[in-house]
């Protein structure tokens, strides 16, 4: 019972959002709130399984305390796990950060953030929130993160000019944005290093380190703000290469 009214408390507090999973609407027009922002040159890849592999797979080569290590996570800190799916860095940040920390777990799917919420109280992880996002907006509060985690959901992004410009906000002083994808095409579900650059690039976000992860299926780039936001009428389109 107590595992249950945890997982419900918790869910009450969301504003839950209908038909948010694509960027387009059933008449192939684009979410209303991304339309001042250009449409990305490049393709969407589905969201096939909120798993990109096996947890027991990915402790086996270590890759949640190696992606940690190189984002240097430490206790303390407020993080964001975006398109957290089944919270597999969920839990195991909210430990790195410790009772002083904070982890707020989003996805875009309502039935995602159910279950993780039932997880979430089942491991008692009293230091991890929950936040339902939108396709074009990550919906993160004002300068609240030391760090934004995106692991192996980059390539899902429909909106990724209107979502980046959103989520800059949210950085506290020296906070960075931690992706983790691989360097491969859309289709193959991987965002090319290169793109991945420009498209952050030309939001306001410079480049500080890139690391090969090939035991967590590819690269690790980190990017901080940089300058100020353009208009979204100025973002230069990126082109898929």
């Amino acid at each position: 019972m107590i595992r249950t009214a945890v997982a419900f408390a918790a869910l009450a507090a969301l504003p839950l959002l209908g038909g948010c999973d694509a960027p387009w609407s059933d008449d192939g027009e684009r979410v209303e709130t991304a339309q001042e922002f250009p449409p990305a040159d490049r393709p969407v890849a589905p969201t096939v399984s909120t798993k990109w592999s096996t947890e027991e797979a990915r402790d086996r080569v270590n890759e949640a305390d190696d992606v940690m290590d190189s984002a240097d996570v430490r206790p303390g800190m407020t993080v964001a796990d975006i398109g957290a799916g089944d919270g597999y860095y969920t839990v195991r940040l909210a430990p790195r950060v410790a009772s002083t920390g904070r982890v707020l777990a989003q996805d875009i799917q309502p039935e995602v953030i159910e279950r993780l919420a039932d997880r979430v109280a089942r491991e008692r992880l009293d230091n991890v929130s929950l936040k339902l996002g939108a396709v074009d907006d990550p919906r993160l509060p004002a300068n609240s993160f030391d760090r934004v985690f995106m692991v192996h959901m980059y390539h899902e992004i429909g909106e990724p000019y209107a979502f980046l410009w959103r989520l800059r906000p949210a950085l506290r002083a020296g906070g960075q944005v931690i992706v983790v994808d691989g360097d491969r095409p859309i289709a193959d579900h991987g965002t090319p290093f290169r793109l991945l650059v420009c498209e952050f690039e030309a939001v306001g976000y410079k480049l500080v380190s890139y690391d090969d992860k090939a035991h967590a299926g590819g690269y690790l780039a980190r990017f901080v703000p940089q300058g100020k936001r353009p208009a979204p009428d100025a973002i230069t389109v990126c082109k898929n290469p």
